[in-house]
């Protein structure tokens, strides 16, 4: 069974929707967001200072927290809300048929259409030496939405074909499917229609959530909004209670940002786990740094009432650095499945603003419960290549990231 889960949206008289055009006054903004800036950096170092004489509690009254106008901008930031939705497309793939396959056909079916384009990276799966009976297989993947990556990201090096829909969804199927994953968690989905028919072919079932006001809807010939899905192999797992999914608030206001968590239980073993997915807010600065922060403190006091006790994977695009407090928070709580002193990056591409970026912003964090045996090493530069990503060989930004682990 495949299923798109509407998010959780508070229906405010104080909130417009977003159909309405917010009221924001760009000259005094963009100086609110220079002192705001300032102060939110200062509040963190000051935070850092602080910290070894302070409790929780007295440290979160020191946090900076934007005026309301602000942050109702700094919400729906990277969505364009100033400007009209545009039209969207018709499906453009409706051309292809997934009778059920196996994933030896697929894969082939895959080859053949990127003939001539260079091989997908070869990978080494990295074990931990510790048992492999009955281990699970995740892949976490940043697929890159097809709207903003050939319209908005402005990837410099990247071949126009590389961002062509006709050819790159079949370097997206292949990257999918020839990993062998057991659970696929994934963000910028915005051709769900498509995965799910071409993962129902091989048996699996999922589940999709939109972005409240996706950047994608703002984008000529979108195809909807972009979000987060979970697949599953549907004679493997089964899936225990509803289907979860909450918008991610900062300060109490509804971010434009969403987390999908659903609790399976294995046909097999009968143990159960709680897996989660999500993609924080984008951008640097302390300033968008601390917004984030709050997202993760959200998301985490969630998943606690979502999981009631089971073992948590929650993977995602957390948009930041090992180094940042979102991160720090998230790690005092449940275990990273990469390494991160040893992850040098899971995305490295070249902008038109903000020029080469080369950062480690995927993670798979797993809690007790869950031990994990190996995960899939990331391409060397050599392999990325001048162009870096996305490329012809690659078709996002990001790289999956995939990890095998035991439910104890």
């Amino acid at each position: 069974m495949i299923s798109e889960v509407q998010p959780l949206v508070k229906r405010e008289k104080s909130r417009r929707n977003s159909a309405c055009t917010p009221a924001f006054d760009m000259a005094t903004l963009k100086e609110s967001l220079a002192m705001a800036e300032i102060k939110a950096a200062a509040s963190t170092t000051h935070r850092k200072v602080s910290c070894s004489r302070k409790t929780r509690t007295e440290q979160q009254h020191l946090a900076y927290v934007p005026p309301k106008q602000l942050l109702m901008y700094l919400v729906r930031m990277g969505s364009f809300t100033a400007i009209p939705k545009a039209k969207g497309e018709a499906n453009t793939d409706d051309d292809l048929d997934f009778p059920p396959t196996s994933a030896e056909e697929l894969l082939a079916r895959c080859s053949a259409q990127l003939s001539g384009l260079p091989p997908p990276f070869k990978r080494r799966l990295r074990t931990t030496g510790k048992g492999q009976t009955a281990s699970v297989r995740l892949l976490q993947w940043n697929q890159l939405s097809q709207t903003l990556g050939s319209q908005n990201d402005g990837f410099l090096l990247c071949p126009p074909v590389a961002l062509d829909w006709s050819c790159r969804r079949w370097r997206l199927l292949e990257e999918l499917v020839r990993h062998s994953p057991d659970i696929l968690c994934l963000q910028e989905v915005d051709h769900f229609p498509l995965l799910e028919r071409a993962l129902a072919s091989l048996g699996y079932s999922g589940h999709f959530v939109p972005k409240p006001d996706s950047p994608c809807i703002y984008l000529p010939n979108n195809s909807g909004p972009d979000g987060c899905s979970v697949f599953y192999r549907a004679e493997q797992w089964q899936v225990v209670g509803e289907v979860r999914s909450r918008v991610l608030e900062v300060w109490h206001v509804q971010s434009n940002q969403v987390v999908l968590a659903v609790n399976l239980r294995h046909r097999g073993t009968g143990r159960e786990v709680c897996v989660a997915t999500t993609h924080l807010k984008a951008r640097s600065g302390a300033l968008l740094a601390t917004l984030r922060h709050e997202q993760g403190k959200d998301l985490l006091d969630w998943l606690e009432t979502v999981r009631q006790g089971r073992p948590l994977v929650l993977t995602g695009d957390f948009n930041a650095e090992p180094s940042e407090p979102v991160i720090r928070a998230v790690t005092e709580q449940l275990e990273s499945a990469y390494k991160t002193d040893d992850t040098e990056y899971t995305t490295w591409k070249v902008r038109e603003q903000g020029g080469e970026q080369k950062n480690t912003l995927d993670y798979i964090f797993h809690s007790k419960g869950v031990e994990v045996t190996a995960t899939l090493d990331m391409p060397t530069e050599e392999q990325v290549g001048a162009e870096r990503l996305p490329s012809l060989a690659f078709p996002s930004d990001h790289l999956s990231l995939v990890a095998d682990f035991l439910l104890l």
